[in-house]
């Protein structure tokens, strides 16, 4: 799918790119295709520790392709079946994605940390799809959006799944009613952003790069708990998933390379 969707493995850093840099990236079926064929890749490649998701060019991604617009206002698309799944992808995983929802949702499903770098626009589905991601590096002018209502559509990509976690009920009913623009210091004081960069893809490599020094086994561990806590999970539930975790971890190789180097001074050689 290289000629929508990049990857460049270096320092078990997986640097992935959308580069339909002539759409700004936007959503078409191959882009779909290729983000979530490049998701599931990633999950079980060997060595790696963290992934870096972006997008060439102007922007990030402008959201879904104009011509799916126009195949709507045409007839030739319908929203949803009774049940709830897409009439185009019947089929759903076992998290209960349908197909668009699969292309944000496979980055949230990723074992290892991801990091969004984000620039020039997040659209509707670009805004979306830069929620999955664990953490979101935003330049101070990004424009961002969850557009669907000036479509006549309702966010369908898994943005209120992630949204939840990020803001107030008030604050996700304000932006998708009224698909009003905002800038990524709005993002960050609203909880969408996680860092302000002025090259948020170079500060989102190196972070990724102080991930993939420390113990593959401890971060893969924090990131199963973290998202149980997301979760109605109980504290009983969590409190025993701790434990389970940190009995898991000591001892390991890992985790005793990871005192011996900090005894000895120097950095730590880890196996995947």
């Amino acid at each position: 799918m290289n000629d929508r969707v990049t990857v460049e493995i270096s320092g078990g850093v997986a640097d992935v790119r959308m580069v339909r840099t002539d759409k700004m990236n936007a959503l078409d079926d191959a882009m779909f295709s290729a983000l979530i064929e490049t998701g599931e890749a990633l999950k079980t490649t060997p060595g790696i520790r963290a992934v870096v998701l972006s997008g060439e060019g102007r922007a990030f991604c402008a959201g879904l392709d104009m011509g799916s617009f126009a195949a709507m206002a045409s007839g030739e698309r319908r929203a949803n079946t009774a049940d709830g799944q897409s009439l185009l992808t019947p089929q759903r995983t076992p998290g209960g994605s349908n197909r668009a929802q699969q292309a944000v949702m496979v980055w949230r499903e990723q074992p290892v940390p991801v990091i969004a770098a984000i620039h020039g626009v997040a659209f509707g589905g670009g805004f979306q799809l830069a929620l999955a991601p664990d953490m979101r590096f935003v330049t101070p002018d990004t424009r961002m959006a969850v557009m669907e209502i000036k479509w006549g559509l309702v966010p369908d990509m898994g943005g209120l799944v992630l949204m939840r976690h990020l803001a107030r009920g008030d604050v996700i009913r304000d932006l998708t009613y009224s698909g009003r623009i905002f800038d990524g210091e709005e993002a960050y004081r609203l909880g969408f952003a996680t860092r302000l960069c002025a090259d948020p893809r170079a500060e989102a490599l190196a972070y990724a790069a102080e991930i993939a020094a420390k113990s593959p086994t401890a971060i893969r561990g924090a990131k199963r708990l973290i998202e149980l806590a997301e979760t109605p999970a109980t504290q009983h539930e969590i409190l025993l998933a701790e434990s389970a975790e940190q009995g898991a971890v000591i001892g390991t190789p890992n985790q005793k390379e990871s005192v011996m180097a900090n005894m000895e001074k120097r950095a730590p050689v880890f196996a995947d």
